[in-house]
Order: structure tokens, then sequence, then C-alpha cells
């Protein structure tokens, strides 16, 4: 948990501030994008992403402690199903911050923060397929013997081919030397 700010608080007292906390909070998990001042959405970000790693435990000891936190049940339980499901392959990072300008009536510097639902990133989605395809590839490769047997003459049809690649890899060294010889001869000739 972060090392709580030194001097005032958000609007009053560390109560007020708890409360305050706990409404983004809320609000933020309801809407999934909220707008707020950048200070608030700074002081939010650290107690928001604390609430939806608790969701991703998803036990009931977590719930009952993020009920402790915000009181409105349908909020916590779209946290623990729909959000924690969307970020279970993130380690972190949660939320994202934008800073959209100042507010026209008090010249507030104004933020958006919003929950980070998409993948990861697509490369790492393609690795997790992968992996999925490959585990179920895998028992159906031990159900079938044969195929075991068909793939043995297989191999030794391909033992053959890598030695003639050398033999041509072998000469292919010899033909690059040959064009240098006439360079060097000209660099001593001048």
């Amino acid at each position: 948990m972060p090392t709580p700010t030194k001097g005032p608080r958000l609007g009053g007292g560390p109560a007020h501030e708890r409360l305050m906390l706990a409404n983004l909070a809320s609000s933020l998990f309801e809407h999934k994008r909220i707008t707020t001042t950048v200070t608030k959405a700074k002081r939010l970000k650290p107690y928001a992403e604390r609430l939806v790693t608790f969701a991703k435990r998803g036990d009931l000891a977590s719930r009952r402690r993020v009920l402790g936190l915000i009181s409105n049940k349908g909020v916590v339980h779209e946290l623990f199903t729909d959000i924690a499901q969307a970020v279970e392959n993130r380690d972190g990072g949660y939320t994202r911050i934008t800073k959209i300008g100042n507010r026209k009536g008090d010249n507030a510097p104004m933020a958006v923060i919003e929950l980070v639902l998409e993948p990861v990133s697509a490369k790492q989605a393609v690795v997790a397929e992968a992996t999925q395809a490959a585990a179920k590839a895998a028992p159906a490769a031990e159900e079938a013997p044969e195929t075991e047997a068909a793939v043995a003459p297989a191999a030794e049809e391909t033992t053959e081919a890598p030695a003639a690649e050398e033999a041509v890899t072998e000469e292919a060294p010899a033909a690059e030397e040959a064009p240098e010889a006439p360079a060097a001869e000209e660099k001593d000739a001048k």
C-alpha cells in the first residue's frame, strides 16, 4: 500500500478522504471511467488497483474486505465478476489516467481515470491460444500410437537432407573467397 501523503487531505479530515475515495472507486467500477481532478485521480489510482487485486483473488475474505470499503453490493458484485475476469491476465496497471485540460469555472486541472480492460497485448493473446491448442493436441497424440510409427520413417528421410545441405554450404565459402583475391591483388598493384 502506498505511503499516506503528508499535509492536507482531500477536502478535510481523514474520514472524509476515505469516504471520498470509496465513492470515487464505486463510480469508477460502475461506469468504467470517470472525470475528476488530477489530484483526486492520482489518489484514487492505487486505491482502486488494490481493490481490483482483491477482486482477482475472488475468495470470501477478499469480498468481505472490499464490502467494508464499498457499501454498494451491486458494484462489488460487478467488480468481482466482470472486472476481475477482464483483467485476470494483467499483473498490474488496471487503471489509466489521461489529463484533459483545465475546468472552465475554477481552472482546476482535470483528468479522466478509466479501467484498462483490453487484453495485455495481442502477442500474449496469441501465445495463450497456441499453448491451449498444444495442450489439446498433446492428449490426442498420446491416444494414437499409429501416428508415431508413421512419423519415424519421415524422421529418417530428414536425416539425409541435412547432409546434402552441408555439402552445399561447404562449397559456398570457397566461391566467396575467390572474388576477394583479385581485390587484394588490385590493392597491391597500386
